[in-house]
């Protein structure tokens, strides 16, 4: 008598799979120091994807990647972030009471998005800038609006490799 096969145990969650969806995704990014990725997803199905760029027309190689120096010589009033990207990239016009995986916590442009667009629920990666008033201004609309964040703590069968220096 033949022993049934049972299903494979050791498999990744519903959010590090959509985490490693953003992740990837981040690597489109032509930005040279930091990229991140974002997933929108809605009953366990993405309905839209972004990472942090240049908009539609703009080409990579006419736009600076500077981080420091006079502003309009920084990548800084010129980049799309990843969150708003996915947002813009929606296969739906209405994205309310989804989730949006992020590798990067939103800033305070994102967070504005986010609750703007209806999306419930944060779930992200690193934070590494959380003492940036950005971010703490972030975390204050987003408590205040009812929008949920979690940092995701991955199993270890997340193997997608992550440069936190890059995120």
């Amino acid at each position: 008598m033949e022993k049934a096969m049972k299903k494979r145990e050791n498999f990744i969650s519903w959010d590090e799979y959509f985490m490693g969806i953003a992740i990837l995704s981040g690597k489109r990014s032509k930005d040279p120091n930091t990229q991140v990725g974002a997933c929108i997803v809605k009953d366990n199905k993405i309905i839209g994807i972004g990472y942090n760029g240049l908009p539609i027309g703009c080409s990579d190689d006419e736009f600076p990647w500077e981080k420091e120096g006079d502003f309009l010589h920084t990548k800084y009033p010129y980049i799309v972030h990843a969150e708003l990207n996915a947002i813009l990239n929606s296969t739906r016009s209405d994205i309310k009471d989804s989730t949006i995986y992020v590798a990067l916590f939103p800033c305070n442009e994102c967070a504005k998005a986010i609750i703007q667009s209806g999306i419930k629920k944060i779930i992200y990666l690193s934070d590494k800038y959380r003492d940036g008033d950005v971010f703490k201004a972030s975390r204050k609309m987003l408590d205040v609006s009812g929008v949920k964040y979690e940092q995701l703590i991955c199993g270890s069968e997340f193997t997608i490799s992550l440069d936190p220096a890059k995120v």
